[in-house]
């Protein structure tokens, strides 16, 4: 009797060490897989773009006027997506250290400057061909260096038509009124079709935009990572054909698979401008409104938590009173009750997306 108790002793305490083991075992899996999970996080929330704000004004600040190089981490060449400020906005940027990342400098003979403008900014994207927007890219084309020009054919018309016609400017493009001095090669690009980005590592989708000169939203991706620049626009309710639903639709899709890093998007003015004289442009009011149609179409809410607003291209004042970035800021903050994460454009500023 006394061996039998003896033994289920034994067995007794042999079951508990191997329940604490396992239970030990279970734990360190289990903390082992949420160190994957956090590691996994870690890693895609990593950047995976670099923007730099060439100008963050919509006007009348000549100097400062709406253009953003945008690069992969992985890759030193810059698109220009618009050019409102180019050499100024360079310049600007070279003052707060804004390309220190890069490691490359190409060209021994010309100054930073020129190398970022001759080397580094591979191809422009214009949104539409209003000065704001284009007035860096002419100014400076008589000492750029060859790279191709991406736009909406309209948009491409409206540049030749206006600008390189050899009144305004000359021809430095390898279309339209002869001598065509063939240093930017225009190419139109389709609504909603994808082409790659020449010497760079990302593709752009355009998508038109209600603007009184048409203009563009710009879907840039890089393997399974999209930003979107969005040219001038007016709301929906206010401009009555629906681009941007269309442009809210293909991205919520798209984020099924793909991560939302950023995007830039216009507010030319505070809540107090009446809509009939917005112009083809949104205020603080109109932009949650969009973007809270945006987040019910998103089924991964939390993509919408981590995604980066760049907001642009607000008119600077010459009245006297309130500035009218802090007007637009406060409005904004007031009114985000789903908790965007809003950043103003400002010249020389680098933002990690």
């Amino acid at each position: 009797m006394k061996y039998i108790s003896t033994l289920l002793l034994i067995l007794i305490m042999s079951a508990c060490q191997f329940n604490q083991s396992q239970a030990h075992h279970t734990q360190a899996n289990h903390t082992q897989a949420q160190q994957d999970i956090q590691t996994q996080t870690n890693s895609s929330m990593s950047p995976v773009f670099e923007l730099i704000t060439l100008g963050d004004t919509g006007g009348i600040e000549d100097g400062n006027l709406s253009s953003f190089l945008l690069r992969s981490v992985n890759d030193e060449n810059f698109i220009g997506l618009d050019a409102g400020s180019l050499v100024n906005g360079i310049n600007v940027a070279l003052q707060n250290n804004a390309f220190d990342s890069l490691t490359t400098t190409p060209d021994s003979a010309l100054n930073p400057n020129g190398n970022i403008l001759h080397h580094h900014v591979k191809a422009y994207l214009l949104s539409h061909g209003h000065l704001d927007h284009v007035a860096g890219l002419l100014i400076a084309s008589p000492d750029d260096s060859s790279k191709p020009i991406y736009a909406l054919s309209s948009v491409n018309q409206t540049m030749s038509d206006t600008y390189f016609n050899w009144q305004a400017w000359a021809n430095f493009t390898n279309r339209g009124i002869a001598p065509m001095l063939n240093k930017y090669d225009v190419i139109d690009l389709a609504p909603q079709e994808t082409v790659e980005i020449k010497d760079t590592a990302l593709t752009v989708t355009p998508f038109s935009l209600s603007h009184p000169l048409e203009s563009t939203a710009f879907v840039i991706e890089h393997n399974n990572d999209m930003f979107v620049y969005f040219g001038d626009t007016g709301p929906d309710e206010v401009e009555k054909q629906g681009k941007l639903d269309t442009v809210w639709r293909y991205l919520a899709q798209q984020m099924q698979h793909k991560t939302l890093r950023g995007i830039s998007i216009e507010v030319s003015f505070d809540n107090s401008r009446p809509d009939n004289l917005l112009f083809g442009h949104l205020t603080p009011k109109w932009l949650m409104q969009e973007l809270t149609k945006f987040h019910g179409l998103v089924e991964d809410k939390a993509q919408l938590t981590n995604m980066k607003i760049i907001i642009s291209h607000i008119k600077y004042s010459l009245k006297s009173g309130a500035e009218p970035r802090a007007v637009i800021t406060q409005e904004l903050e007031s009114d985000n009750a789903l908790g965007f994460n809003f950043i103003l454009a400002k010249q020389g500023q680098v933002v990690s997306l």
